[in-house]
């Protein structure tokens, strides 16, 4: 197994370490499906061609009624599906709220301290390796227990949290919401050597490149977003806190909201929860930050309305997360049964461009009073008629444009398919060379061993000749990583 830093465990491994891919993939043994354990946990092993090579368990509390919710909940490295039932929670509010919990689990097959791929493109992507396997899984439970397809949600710890925040960027269309318990971006990293970077510091990317991040997962999608929890510990050695930002920064972006809180308010276990509400005032994204916790989930074993769960090795007596996280998916109420939104707006398109401004046109939407336009997930616009002009933008730059109807009450409708326009003149410059040649160039500089671009202080990774970058010079000076943008 190669190791890239000694440091840290996530939820039980080294991480760079415990990362590393094992040479191959063991196929699971086939096994007859079990009687349900005492738990109630019981296998499911004909849940489909299972490309990830995962095993699938699942809860469904008795009785429970056609059009209940689906929650996916992923274990950390070293964990397992029985462990993560057994501690976090979610067999409390199932059996309360009635919903059914699928658990994926992985193995040493997959990876040697069994976590989750969560930087690995052939397994963290839409339609391959573990995140196809773990839609499967839903397809399976849903089909079985009859499940409210608008309300699939997926929470995970640690690596399981990375994958989590892979799968809301993979398959928008599938889940409706996620919490990321102490754990990564969406596509943070996509190769192990990045792993660690990711894991212990700052990215140094803005809102929108973290946004980007997103949006590329499912090209075209246009919505709706899902609704995303992020939990972090302050005292995390492991998943440094800086992701919980980073988390918000990306969804934040994703849902054009901007990165300024809507409300905070003080919670248990010295938690601080920030919510960032869409254009109906709903939280679209909630961070929960824990004051002292270290790596782990936020657990709060007793009796009460608001407690969950038990201690244990990466279980830790702060908060009971699952219960606020419950909460803010809103599984404790019945599904909002109001009017629908408005449709997305169909037939946008660029009707011209010029140096510094995009124009655009798209066919109306009966009961719209005004529209919305987004540049790159972020509103510039609201027009209330059917064409817009965008202008101070860059030259030789592309912008990706979507649309939404706004309703007179001001709730804000499906957003469009996103469209592209380019304005004229010279292209910024671009240069592809190794991370060594970067910094001899002027382009970067190098810090601690890692290389970072000239301006927008990304951090490209190790500082010596193996590793290849693109940086775009979008003005004099400031470079960016452009990897296939250029």
């Amino acid at each position: 197994m190669r190791s890239l830093t000694p440091r840290g465990a996530l939820a039980g491994g080294v991480l760079a370490a415990a990362l590393a891919l094992t040479a191959g993939l063991a196929t699971l043994s086939p096994l007859a499906r079990p009687a349900a354990a005492a738990d109630g946990l019981q296998q499911v092993t004909d849940f489909g061609s299972n490309p990830g090579n995962l095993a699938m368990y699942e809860y469904a509390p008795a009785g429970l009624p056609d059009n209940a919710p689906l929650v996916v909940a992923m274990h950390g490295c070293t964990q397992s599906a029985s462990d993560y039932h057994a501690h976090s929670g979610w067999q409390k509010f199932a059996d309360q709220w009635g919903f059914a919990v699928v658990y994926p689990q992985t193995s040493s097959a997959n990876n040697s301290s069994s976590c989750f791929n969560w930087f690995d493109p052939a397994e963290d992507t839409r339609g391959r390796g573990e995140a196809a396997s773990v839609v499967q899984m839903v397809e399976h439970a849903a089909a079985q227990y009859g499940t409210d397809r608008d309300r699939v949600f997926v929470t995970g710890l640690s690596a399981g949290g990375g994958m989590t925040a892979n799968l809301l960027a993979a398959y928008p269309d599938v889940f409706a919401g996620g919490a990321v318990d102490a754990g990564l971006p969406a596509q943070c990293a996509t190769s192990l050597a990045a792993a660690s970077g990711c894991q212990y510091g700052d990215q140094h990317l803005t809102p929108e490149q973290w946004g980007d991040k997103v949006r590329d997962s499912y090209p075209g999608y246009a919505g709706p977003w899902p609704r995303v929890a992020i939990w972090q510990g302050t005292a995390d050695r492991t998943v440094a806190p800086v992701n919980g930002t980073e988390l918000r920064d990306q969804w934040t972006d994703v849902w054009g909201v901007g990165q300024t809180a809507s409300g905070t308010r003080t919670l248990p276990g010295g938690t601080t929860e920030s919510t960032y509400d869409d254009s109906t005032g709903r939280p679209a994204v909630a961070l929960f930050s824990v004051s002292g916790m270290a790596h782990g989930l936020a657990v709060s074993p007793g009796p009460g309305t608001d407690q969950c769960g038990s201690t244990g090795t990466y279980y830790l007596d702060h908060i009971c997360s699952s219960y606020y996280t419950g909460k803010f998916w809103g599984l404790d109420t019945a599904p909002d049964d109001g009017d629908e939104a408005l449709p997305a707006p169909a037939g946008l398109t660029v009707t011209g461009t010029t140096d510094t401004g995009a124009s655009l046109s798209w066919s109306a939407v009966s009961g719209a009073a005004s529209y919305a336009v987004y540049r790159d997930g972020t509103e510039v616009g609201s027009p209330t008629g059917t064409s817009f002009t965008d202008t101070g933008l860059g030259a030789g730059t592309a912008y990706h444009y979507t649309v939404a109807a706004i309703d007179p009450s001001g709730a804000q409708g499906a957003r469009s398919g996103a469209v592209t326009a380019t304005t004229t003149g010279a292209a910024p410059e671009c240069y592809t060379a190794t991370n060594y040649h970067h910094v001899t160039a002027g382009r970067a500089h190098h810090s601690g061993g890692y290389t970072y671009a000239n301006g927008s202080n990304q951090n490209m990774g190790l500082y010596n000749v193996a590793v290849t970058h693109t940086l775009k010079e979008t003005s004099p000076g400031y470079f960016v990583v452009a990897d296939g943008d250029c």
